[in-house]
């Protein structure tokens, strides 16, 4: 059960430190970005598991309220992603975050298949053997990895299973955990797979730089 903002403990320093937002930082490197799905989905998978009054709680502990205010329409500082998931690991724990993460996945791949994806491609990616529409939908990605890795860098490998890796991955960037933490990743694809690719797709995380790998690398299968 969510509970409401003044029944939680101010967050300490460290967890605003790892936000990031540093005015000297901002003036010592170009800023990167990323897709504003990665905050509007992550505001929408909030507000359904813990509500709209935690979640604005959540985000103004990331000093990211002016989000809530004015939903982004543009491509956002990746700084602000590295903040809401830093936070809300730090105030909901690494398994609740984990599963909003998910929620937040799936609902980005939900948007890209509306609103991103040519209608016209997806009935033909359906309709192809998946070895076939998964080296077409890889390489799409691909194209617009920038988008969703930000500074971090995407490689991706088909076959069977699809291997892709994100080095430098905003998600869990400065996280320390024993077990992969990049749920939003894994579920955006294996959404946009089952659905595009093969029903029966599925991503596993198997290795995570929060766990000390050099990225955070992932496998497709679909049998």
């Amino acid at each position: 059960m969510a509970t409401s903002a003044a029944e939680h403990p101010s967050t300490d320093a460290s967890a605003h430190a790892a936000s990031d937002h540093d005015a000297s930082d901002h003036a010592a490197a170009p800023v990167a970005r990323i897709g504003p799905n990665a905050i509007i989905r992550m505001i929408e998978a909030l507000d359904e598991q813990v509500g709209h009054e935690e979640t604005a709680w959540l985000f103004g502990l990331a000093e990211l309220s002016h989000h809530l205010e004015h939903a982004p329409d543009h491509m956002v500082d990746e700084r602000d992603v590295v903040a809401i998931h830093t936070v809300v690991r730090s105030q909901l724990g690494a398994a609740r975050a984990r599963e909003v993460g998910r929620q937040a996945g799936l609902l980005t791949a939900d948007y890209l298949l509306a609103n991103r994806i040519p209608k016209a491609i997806q009935p033909i990616l359906k309709v192809l053997p998946a070895a076939i529409s998964a080296r077409i939908l890889l390489g799409a990605i691909g194209k617009h990895s920038w988008t969703f890795a930000g500074s971090g860098t995407f490689v991706a490998v088909a076959g069977h299973p699809v291997r892709f890796s994100i080095a430098g991955c905003p998600v869990c960037r400065g996280a320390k955990a024993p077990a992969p933490l990049c749920d939003y990743y894994g579920a955006t694809f294996e959404r946009l797979f089952r659905t595009l690719v093969h029903r029966n797709a599925r991503v596993i995380e198997t290795a995570c730089e929060a766990a000390g790998a050099p990225a955070c690398a992932f496998e497709i299968r679909w049998r």
